[in-house]
């Protein structure tokens, strides 16, 4: 029975490859708020170019194209993956159908070509100690920087196009592939008005298999951490980054935490402010998979939203991936992607009081359904879409622009018709 509930559980968390165009945002069908008259001449069209970086394997898929398998590579490479958001469809058209709740035909997202622009060298790092201290090979540090400066280059370029230098990085979850991780990235990109740079973030996911399949992403999750730590680096050394916004989904949120976990710790160890050293601004975890009693000890116990602007937590009570996984894991507090306020024991919701704490940690509850499984309501429900657009345009919860309807100590939840005129 464990076996074949996992075999559920992949079919719940699982991407495809390609599909329909998300649906519009309920913030734009009523033609008062139009995102895409500001977007630059350079980027419209209705294709998408995501700079990516991955420690996949790569290979060739079944049209004998380069692509990224499961496999995890010690080594971590970057380049260009573009998206097209429907076929033969200029951008006018493109904009009317992305302002328009039932559309006259179907377009359908698809990965064109994925073009690697370079490698670093593998991790771990060969090193010495000097003096009780570890000290890298220099001409593995020359490689890095090489690659980096390469990197920065690129991210210069794009950032020049745009008049929000935000770099925006999405990270996907379990069962996902690469395609998988790009077409939802090129969607939210879209909608979001084409502002800043997104980055997509593919870890090894989708090996095969029921059990073997979802203990492999897990362990995946784990070895892809350092990794991600290299990339927020990175980005955040570019003196051209204003802010680094950043989106995990399901499994990919433990990632996303591990890796600012550490880097946190490292520069409060430092005596470093992390908000200064990294300028991440918002950091949003969208159906989580993982067991609170996990997240109060690693996210809450080390002060991690001390460390950005604003934690952003979305919830649903109907996620029956994260419901599975909560049976199978037996969560004895439930999984953070179900979590609600009648989940806070009395001693929780006294230390939630703390004005810190509710001015930098925001959870909202979507109790709505709009697809079988719903567990990816981020992108397929336009009242969910509408409030993370609303969000990164630094809109506060509960403003007339986004009416959301309090529950106390941090808590919201996405009322109907949201939202609204």
């Amino acid at each position: 029975m464990r076996v074949l509930g996992l075999g559920f559980l992949a079919l719940l968390l699982a991407g495809c490859a390609g599909h329909p165009l998300m649906p519009t945002p309920n913030l734009y069908v009523d033609g008062t708020v139009n995102p895409f008259p500001d977007v630059p001449a350079e980027l419209q069209s209705n294709r998408v170019e995501l700079l990516y970086l991955t420690d996949r394997v790569p290979e060739k898929d079944a049209g004998d194209r380069f692509n990224y398998g499961y496999g995890r590579s010690k080594s971590l490479a970057w380049g260009i993956a573009t998206v097209s958001l429907g076929r033969d469809i200029s951008w006018p058209e493109l904009v009317e159908a992305s302002r328009t709740k039932e559309r006259s035909r179907q377009l359908n997202v698809e990965l064109l070509s994925v073009d690697e622009r370079g490698r670093g060298p593998g991790t771990p790092a060969p090193f010495r100690i000097e003096k009780g201290f570890p000290k890298s090979d220099p001409e593995v540090v020359a490689k890095v920087q090489k690659h980096a400066a390469l990197l920065h280059q690129e991210l210069s370029r794009r950032l020049r196009l745009t008049g929000r230098k935000h770099v925006y990085i999405f990270v996907h979850g379990y069962n996902n592939t690469f395609e998988d991780a790009a077409l939802g990235a090129a969607e939210l990109y879209h909608f979001g008005g084409r502002r800043g740079v997104p980055l997509v973030y593919s870890w090894p996911a989708g090996h095969p298999g029921l059990l073997k399949g979802y203990g492999y992403d897990r362990e995946s999750s784990e070895f892809t951490v350092h990794h991600l730590k290299l990339v927020i680096r990175a980005v955040s050394a570019l003196p051209e980054v204003e802010q680094i916004q950043i989106i995990g989904h399901s499994r990919g949120t433990d990632v996303v935490l591990a890796a600012v976990r550490e880097l946190f710790i490292e520069a409060w160890a430092k005596g470093v402010s992390p908000r200064e050293m990294y300028r991440i601004d918002n950091l949003v975890l969208v159906a989580a998979d993982l067991d609170i009693q996990v997240v109060e000890q690693r996210l809450v116990g080390e002060r991690i939203n001390a460390g950005v602007s604003q934690l952003l937590v979305y919830t649903s009570p109907r996620d029956q991936a994260i419901g599975f996984a909560e049976s199978l894991f037996a969560s004895p507090r439930g999984r953070l992607g179900k979590l609600k306020l009648s989940s806070l024991t009395a001693q929780e919701k006294e230390h939630m009081e703390d004005y810190e704490w509710v001015k930098t940690v925001t959870f909202i509850n979507f109790s709505g359904t709009s697809e079988q499984y719903g567990h990816s309501y981020f992108r397929t429900d336009p009242r969910v879409s509408s409030d993370l657009i609303l969000h990164f345009d630094g809109i506060p919860p509960g403003s007339p622009e986004r009416p959301l309807e309090s529950k106390g100590f941090g808590f919201w939840e996405i009322p109907e018709g949201y939202p609204g005129n």
